[in-house]
């Protein structure tokens, strides 16, 4: 072969490349699918539950490392999602509430808002627009709080977002008709409905058609698509094909330690509310059974938006992510949804699918916290990370789901206005403390004791793991403002 002839068979193995890159939507930049659910716990079956139907989180799980050891921030929406959309830890972003009723800045937003406390912040979307990506928004990605406003975004960021839908489906529509707790209350209150109607016409089946929509419209262009789900998050919605699948005489609720019916340490109970003790068992099982229903339901909608990337031939290019933004509970500890700091609400699912990762398909017990979704996402698509980025990235991990990068997470809550709490989990120990030790302090050997029955903290056994640990604890809560 002549090299002129060599020349061209290299130039043309080069462009035989870059347009096999391209084909059916595909380019040589990595896209990025955000898989967001509200509220959602570590009930699913590629977590082991023996009963939580979630087929379409399982094949994820299967195409992707599902991280066993993952955990929140902060177990309340906007502070959470505060936290993973900036790389920044709650202190530094100093969102540490949800925004109430009647709290408006000067230009009509939501406070507390971390754009007061950090004005010039790049979040995790809006360095994506910056480097060329469509970047759009379905559903609820921050936290949603404006009275009155169905299916808007209460406290949004709209630098993040070139483009953004908010989904108001028949479940908004018909309020009236959810069971709950307290009257005319929903969002935080225990409350439930088993809908009429189909998939489709609830606001997270008409999210997951706004985004399959989206991915056929933008396949031409690198992109950042979010898609937040509402479910599980109270109210607990779903057409009753999906409560069908869970028999309330096969719900077993969870038993109770002697330190979970004593209420022992008050402070870590603090999150119970009045009407939650009033719950029989036949409604305890209703709950549980509902909140069940909307995580299927929930599941069908990512499942359809999967099969859409699929189908586009987009997959092959973009990397997928499912998580919560925090845990929950179902009465374990006799307590209900979120803002403790035990096990059920710090533990978050997470499933990070990248293109030719060599863990794909397989579990990670590495230690990983939702602050690590920024930096994981700019390595993986190498994009440049701003440096003060709290977390770090997961790439390691999904190259070798044995390998570790960091060998703590760290979790913490604030009780009103009064005191904050601090945990923090190792590979086998959760250790808590409690306003600086004023209300106490819990550990728990999360080996032995998964269910976190016997608080070791006063044990003498333990005396220097608690030294040690409080140390971190502290300096971790002191080392930001």
């Amino acid at each position: 072969m002549r090299p002129g002839q060599t020349r061209w068979c290299v130039v043309s193995v080069f462009l035989l490349f870059a347009m096999a890159l391209t084909i059916e939507g595909q380019s040589p930049q990595r896209n990025v699918l955000l898989l967001v659910a509200d509220d959602l716990n570590c009930d699913l079956g590629t977590y082991g539950h023996p009963r939580v139907q979630s087929p379409n989180i399982d094949k994820l799980a299967a195409r992707g490392v599902r991280f066993e050891r993952a955990y929140c921030q902060f177990p309340l929406c906007s502070p959470s999602r505060s936290s993973f959309l900036t790389g920044r830890r709650p202190n530094i972003t100093q969102i540490r509430t949800n925004p109430q009723a009647g709290q408006f800045s000067t230009d009509y937003r939501p406070t507390p808002h971390f754009r007061e406390f950090l004005p010039d912040t790049v979040t995790l979307p809006q360095l994506f627009r910056q480097q060329g990506y469509f970047v759009a928004r379905v559903g609820k990605l921050y936290h949603y709080g404006v009275p009155g406003q169905i299916g808007t975004s209460g406290l949004d960021d709209l630098a993040s977002w070139e483009y953004f839908v908010n989904p108001a489906g028949r479940d908004k529509a018909e309020e009236h008709r959810i069971f709950t707790l307290i009257p005319a209350s929903y969002g935080g209150v225990l409350s439930w409905l088993a809908a009429d109607g189909t998939d489709l016409e609830q606001t997270d089946g008409l999210g997951a058609t706004a985004a399959i929509g989206l991915l056929e419209q933008k396949r031409d262009k690198p992109f950042f698509l979010a898609v937040g789900f509402y479910r599980p998050h109270t109210p607990y919605v779903a057409p009753k094909k999906y409560f069908d699948l869970y028999p309330l005489d096969k719900i077993e609720l969870p038993s109770l330690s002697a330190d979970d019916k004593a209420r022992k340490l008050e402070a870590a109970y603090a999150s119970a509310r009045k009407e939650q003790e009033t719950l029989t068992d036949h409604q305890r099982r209703e709950a549980i059974q509902a909140y069940w229903a909307s995580t299927s339901f929930m599941d069908a909608q990512v499942g359809r938006v999967l099969s859409a990337l699929d189908r586009l031939g987009l997959a092959a290019n973009t990397v997928i992510v499912m998580l919560s933004d925090h845990g929950y509970h179902l009465y374990e500890h006799g307590l209900w949804q979120k803002m403790s700091l035990f096990e059920n609400s710090a533990h978050v699912p997470l499933i990070v699918a990248a293109p030719g990762a060599k863990g794909n398909g397989k579990p990670s017990k590495a230690l990983a916290e939702l602050v690590d979704l920024y930096p994981t996402l700019t390595d993986l698509c190498g994009l440049p990370a701003p440096k003060y980025l709290d977390g770090k990235s997961l790439k390691p991990v999904l190259e070798d789901p044995a390998a570790n990068v960091k060998d703590a997470a760290f979790t913490q809550i604030r009780r009103g206005n009064d005191y904050d709490g601090y945990s923090i989990r190792t590979a086998r120990w959760r250790y808590t403390l409690w306003d600086n030790g004023r209300r106490g302090e819990q550990l728990f050997d999360l080996v032995g004791d998964l269910h976190e029955t016997k608080n070791l903290a006063s044990d003498s056994k333990h005396a220097s793991l608690v030294e040690d640990l409080k140390k971190r604890v502290r300096a971790y809560a002191q080392a930001m403002p």
